[in-house]
């Protein structure tokens, strides 16, 4: 009896009947391509997302309208990490994900086994990726090779947890080795699963720990460790046999022996606790042979001894030519000062001073710590600094701030003005005195002398609206060619680029919309390497500077590297010595929303922690739209405050961010950037129901809605120029949508808030050399005020428009009342506490109607002004690979 499918029209899909899919089929927006394999929870297609130009993903229930398929999306969706596939779509019974291209383990097992070092390189991801589900209380339950895909770049990726949480019953076939039920039964996959697994007990995570200990003895012995005949035989002897572990490499024994302990709690607790297990030596092989000594000194001659002599004095000459020993690399911490965490990393090229940005209570300084010291200090002059970098010969940093490139003597002393520079986007200096610059997000790069000048340009910008902008140059070793990042919205003109102070036309050289750093080999006549950010995973890749081409595959160095400053910018720094430092984004994913009174005292939490960034609460103060995620990969998500019920929002690839509610809640503006572009587009989507996306406007660079007219008429956006910073502008919702200026000056002015009777608009900005709150007229041709004192921004009305509030520069929550009329009446800014911003969150605070009580992003656990996340240091990185 054949089986029908009916296919309802996008947007209206209310059930779906079965029937086979065939390429060319729709599936919702998606064009189906081809079918990449099924299981036991249903089949696997290759589509094509018409909408974004890219393939995907598609996985297809096997029944209809499962709630299994609702399991997985909310496990992958809170899933944030490089060894996890990406969920970009959920349908009614499908699931929308990352294409990974490559060969499964399983494909590659195949082969025969894989040697130790390698197997430890692809088992280490798999591990990481397993210890992020793990920290969110998430089991994979089904980790088998099949499961894992290694891309063409060596990188790892772990399919499928959608096998975390589920409870429903599916018939085993022969074509799914995979066995979902209901409680009490089993589930997962026979060879892999962990004894108390089979015999249908719940599980935790030491039963992915058992299935990790099965796949790793896979990979290095080319076989199968459990399989019978049938499924009841494998089962069985998972239970019952105790397997041999002659055939393991001893290099690894202990480590798979604790893996695969049958009972679980003599098993490995935690799988990052894996590498602790490993044997430096291999026991497991037999001893080199060796001649046996023969003592017959008669038969020496004068001539065997003349030999002999030779041999030693050989033996001595080679002795003292010998190279020294490789030194060894070290791993430590060292502590930032402020309750934020420092920015914009900068080891001096003989790695014997670091740089940073910090906030000490002060504004953002830079400070300097001389790594054989133990304290960081602040170098005055340099107040609200941006970017610093090195001169060659360590004596002078270059940086941005007020809208110029400036330089100040390590030593002491007074800055020194370059040029201009709006919103500086990174620097380089070479020995012939020539420092590269960005002048903001929207610039080519640009060249100028280090005694100060004319800026003119070396790259070129399309020019066609494309979203382009050059970014964070940095000098190879020559001193002529530089190497620099390219965002825009068109994905093959995005990424690092070389480019020459000889006019040569640049060559792309990897994808990644990252800065990019230059580290000499530790091996004389070896390639170097090239240290760059994919998503938060740090990578390095072999490159050769002579021939400006990659000399080998990327593999990671650390995980969790935090994006520091803008988009695209990593916390992390190397010399050319081997020494690297490198940010932590710990921070970042344990926060809370907090309630807190007008002294700082807590009254009460919104849900449970996680990653979230900036937020906003809606006008009945029920809802709470919030970004979670990180700065390559974030979503807006709702939150039932009454109900603590927490819902995804958008489902895009990318950046979404900085949401803003319509004055009667109704429905919420965001702004989406994807991977590989500086430019935003802006969207409108109803808070509740299935309504669709609408957009609203192509943004352009650093494109943000900041707040929505009272009246419901506007929506005011900043967005960043070629020739000036950041400005704002009104899009009207009604007409022709086109947008106005309101502000458009060569300094930055931003975080705009319309007044409640909307005849004003507060925002930020740096005109005076530092950021200040101001209250501008609507339209700005009226009467302009400055309300904070000692810097600020962030600033945020009271439902009455009684009160202003803003965040100092010292990190202060500060409440100045006011009385709006033909003019603004401001009275004194008053500290009411201590706030913590964390980078990139956006708006951290928003005050209730009545300005009594206020949402505070915090650190979990409440702290109201956490201490900064160290840096972490290792030096001679390359010697580090090798362990």
């Amino acid at each position: 009896m054949r089986t029908f499918r009916i296919l309802i029209p996008w947007g209206k899909l209310d059930w779906i009947a079965q029937m086979p899919l065939s390429p060319g089929d729709r599936l919702g927006p998606y064009e189906i391509v081809s079918a990449i394999g099924k299981g036991g929870m249903g089949e696997v297609w290759k589509a094509r997302d018409p909408r974004l130009g890219r393939e995907v993903a598609i996985k297809v229930s096997a029944q209809q309208f499962s709630d299994r398929f609702e399991r997985e999306a909310r496990a992958i969706a809170a899933l944030n990490h490089p060894n996890i596939c990406t969920l970009y779509d959920v349908g009614p019974n499908y699931l929308v994900m990352e294409l990974v291209t490559g060969t499964t383990l399983g494909e590659r097992i195949a082969q025969g086994p894989i040697s130790v070092d390698d197997a430890l390189v692809i088992a280490k991801q798999v591990a990481d990726a397993l210890e992020a589900a793990h920290d969110k209380g998430i089991v994979h339950r089904d980790l088998k090779p099949a499961n894992v895909k290694i891309k063409p770049d060596g990188s790892v990726k772990v399919l499928d947890f959608g096998l975390a949480k589920s409870g429903e019953a599916a018939e085993l076939t022969a074509d799914s080795p995979t066995m979902m039920s209901i409680p009490g039964m089993i589930l997962g996959t026979a060879g892999y699963m962990a004894p108390e697994q089979a015999r249908g007990k719940d599980v935790d995570k030491r039963a992915d720990i058992w299935a990790f200990g099965v796949v790793l003895y896979e990979m290095v012995t080319g076989k199968r460790l459990f399989e019978g005949e049938t499924v009841s035989d494998t089962l069985a002897s998972i239970i019952k046999e105790q397997p041999s572990f002659a055939a393991i490499p001893g290099k690894v024994r202990p480590l798979i022996e604790s893996c695969l302990e049958k009972d679980p709690k003599k098993r490995l607790r935690d799988i990052g606790d894996a590498w602790k297990l490993l044997r430096a030596d291999d026991p497991g092989q037999p001893a080199a042979p060796t001649a046996p000594f023969r003592s017959r000194f008669a038969w020496m001659s004068w001539a065997t001894a003349g030999l002999l002599l030779l041999a030693v004095l050989a033996l001595g000459f080679v002795h003292f030519r010998e190279k020294p020993p490789v030194e060894q690399s070290l791993r430590y911490q060292i502590p930032t000062p402020g309750t934020v965490d420092a920015q914009f990393p900068a080891l001096s090229s003989d790695g014997r001073h670091l740089a940073f940005v910090s906030n000490n209570g002060g504004g953002n300084q830079v400070w300097v710590r001389t790594m054989d010291t133990l304290e960081a200090k602040p170098l005055a002059g340099t107040d609200g600094a941006t970017y610093p970098f090195w001169s060659p010969d360590g004596a002078y940093l270059g940086f941005f701030t007020g809208g110029k490139l400036k330089k100040i003597a390590v030593a002491g002393g007074p800055s020194q003005t370059l040029c201009d520079s709006t919103s500086g986007r990174g620097g380089t200096w070479n020995r012939d005195d020539v420092i590269l610059f960005s002048p903001g997000p929207a610039s080519p790069i640009f060249r100028v002398p280090a005694a100060g000048g004319t800026p003119v340009p070396v790259t070129k910008l399309a020019g066609n609206n494309s979203g382009e902008g050059n970014r964070f140059p940095v000098f190879l070793p020559d001193g002529v060619h530089f190497l620099y990042n390219a965002g825009s919205n068109k994905p093959d003109a995005a990424g690092v680029f070389v480019g020459s102070l000889d006019g040569n036309t640049p060559s792309r050289l990897l994808p990644d919309v990252s800065n990019v750093l230059y580290s000499s080999s530790a091996a004389r006549g070896g390639p170097g390497y090239i240290l760059f950010r994919r998503e938060d995973t740090l990578m390095a890749q072999p490159f050769d500077a002579r021939r400006l081409k990659t000399a080998g595959d990327a593999f990671p160095i650390a995980e969790q590297v935090p994006r520091s400053g803008n988009n695209g910018f990593g916390a992390f720094s190397v010399s050319l010595n081997g020494l690297l430092v490198f940010g932590s984004g710990a921070n970042q994913s344990g926060r809370e929303l907090v309630w807190m009174d007008r002294t700082g005292k807590r009254l009460g939490v919104v849900g449970k922690p996680g990653a979230f960034m900036g937020f906003a609460v809606s006008p009945d103060e029920k809802i709470l739209a919030v970004r979670v995620g990180n700065g390559s990969q974030s979503d807006i998500w709702l939150e039932d405050m009454g109900r603590g019920v927490l819902s995804r929002f958008t489902f895009r690839p990318g950046t979404i961010r900085d949401p803003v509610w319509s004055p009667d809640g109704s429905r919420v503006v965001f702004a989406a950037q994807v991977l590989g572009a500086y430019s935003s587009d802006i969207y409108q989507k109803p808070a509740r129901g299935n309504g669709q996306e609408e957009l609203l406007l192509h943004a352009g660079i650093n494109g943000l809605p900041e707040d929505w007219s009272p009246d419901g008429k506007w929506i005011v956006y900043e967005k960043t120029g070629q020739q000036t910073a950041a400005d704002l502008f009104p899009l009207p919702l009604s007409g022709d949508r086109k947008p106005v200026p309101y502000l458009q000056t060569p300094f930055d002015e931003s975080n705009a808030k319309f007044s409640p009777d909307g005849k004003w608009v507060a925002y930020r900005s740096n005109e005076s050399g530092q950021f200040q709150v101001y209250a501008q007229a609507v339209p700005a041709i009226g009467a302009k005020y400055q309300i904070s004192s000692s810097g600020g921004g962030l600033p945020q009305w009271r439902r009455d428009g009684k009160e202003l509030f803003y965040i100092s520069a010292d990190q202060k929550l500060m409440a100045v009342p006011v009385k709006l009329g033909a003019t603004v009446e401001a009275g004194t800014p008053q500290p009411l506490f201590p706030v913590a911003r964390t980078p990139g969150a956006g708006f951290a605070y928003q005050p209730s109607r009545d300005g009594q009580r206020f949402l505070v992003n915090l650190p979990a656990g409440g702290e109201t002004a956490a201490a900064a996340q160290p840096f972490t240091v290792v030096s001679n990185w390359q010697a580090a690979l090798k362990k």
